[in-house]
């Protein structure tokens, strides 16, 4: 599977953006996806995830304020991730990952499949 993602800007204190990330193929390969961050210096933070049950975790510093779904088109798979309430701190690059199976959702070490990033900027 090959992910692009796309979505990413600069935005205002308290803006909204959308993040989508397609899927190449809609197989075993997407059953795990994913959206993690990476601001400069900073490890790799998993932020929303969601399994082959469709169900969604979210990490602490960004529930109530963002949004996943995930969706099927034509033979493909959309994630989308609406993010509301952004702060200088959602500052970072975003990246989509996929995986077959995987045991903790919001850990980058268990995805093998990664997109390229989209960066998203949040002014203060």
């Amino acid at each position: 599977a090959k992910l692009v993602e796309s979505g990413g800007g600069l935005v205002q204190s308290g803006g909204s953006l959308k993040l989508s990330c397609v899927a190449s193929d809609f197989t075993f390969h997407t059953n795990f996806m994913a959206w993690f961050r990476q601001a400069p210096g900073k490890e790799r933070e998993g932020i929303a995830a969601i399994g082959s049950d469709n169900v969604i975790v979210y990490a602490e510093s960004v529930k109530g304020r963002f949004t996943l779904s995930r969706h099927r088109v034509d033979r493909k798979r959309l994630l989308t991730l609406r993010m509301n309430g952004l702060v200088p701190e959602d500052t970072a690059t975003y990246y989509c990952a996929a995986d077959v199976l995987i045991r903790d959702p919001l850990s980058p070490n268990e995805y093998t499949i990664w997109g390229l990033g989209t960066p998203v900027t949040v002014a203060s």
